[in-house]
């Protein structure tokens, strides 16, 4: 059965967990769960619980030996019982309308992983700073060097749970999918569907000039890092004889 399994991760996001919930389950989808792996010091593990007694919800309180948002990603991947996932922040940024689509290819087996993109035709930004418009795209042109992918930081994508597992991004790595592209390509079928990228509405964001800087610092780390593992695997000479 193509059941799906919805993981997001959240931090303190008591006052957009309902809204987001009943979004959800609202879509025509084969919903076998929604998991929330959680690492908040507020209301939110209280409102999640409540409202597990009416849907299909989950709560996977994060491991401090794991912090981290791959490490919640990949938490929820380990425990989803869905053939395919869906990640997605708690923020409402990311438009629960838009799941269908990205779960269509996966369905119809013309993709393995499918990106919301905020850089393609029809994507956007609507609202943000100019400041923070030119640190992201910086940040995601790095990367397309390396993946030949719009916006492989995208944190809302859909990928079969086997295939996430098997290629598994190390907790400590940048972007799940930026990850996962780098270490599949080009057996990899990526594709990337547009999407308008909203800020929150409820809720302090967590996002502010200081802290864009500090993850553009550590996502130009690791795009270097996959970039020098590339070249080293390449340069290796081949095991296989000459004949």
């Amino acid at each position: 059965m193509n059941s799906v399994s919805i993981i997001i991760p959240t931090r303190n996001e008591a006052e957009n967990i309902e809204p987001l919930v009943s979004q959800i389950v609202a879509r025509p989808i084969a919903l076998e769960e929604i998991l929330f792996v959680d690492d908040s010091n507020d209301g939110t593990r209280d409102v999640i619980r409540t409202l597990a007694a009416s849907y299909p919800i989950r709560l996977i309180e994060q491991d401090r030996t794991r912090p981290g948002l791959v490490a919640a990603v990949m938490s929820g991947a380990e425990a989803a019982a869905g053939k395919f996932l869906l990640v997605m922040d708690a923020d409402l940024s990311h438009p629960p309308e838009r799941i269908e689509a990205l779960l269509a290819p996966l369905l119809e087996n013309t993709a393995d992983i499918v990106i919301g993109s905020r850089y393609v035709p029809g994507g956007s930004t609507p609202g943000w700073p100019v400041w923070r418009r030119v640190l992201s795209r910086a940040g995601a042109l790095l990367a397309y060097l390396l993946t030949r992918v719009h916006d492989p930081m995208s944190h809302f994508f859909a990928i079969a749970r086997a295939r996430l597992l098997e290629l598994r991004p190390p907790d400590n790595s940048g972007r799940v999918t930026f990850e996962v592209i780098a270490r599949a390509r080009p057996t990899l079928r990526v594709l990337e569907i547009p999407i308008v990228f909203r800020d929150r509405e409820r809720g302090r964001s967590k996002m502010s000039l200081g802290v864009a800087f500090r993850c553009l610092w550590f996502w130009m780390l690791a795009v270097f890092r996959r970039a020098l593992d590339q070249g080293t695997m390449a340069s290796k000479p081949s095991s296989e004889g000459d004949g």
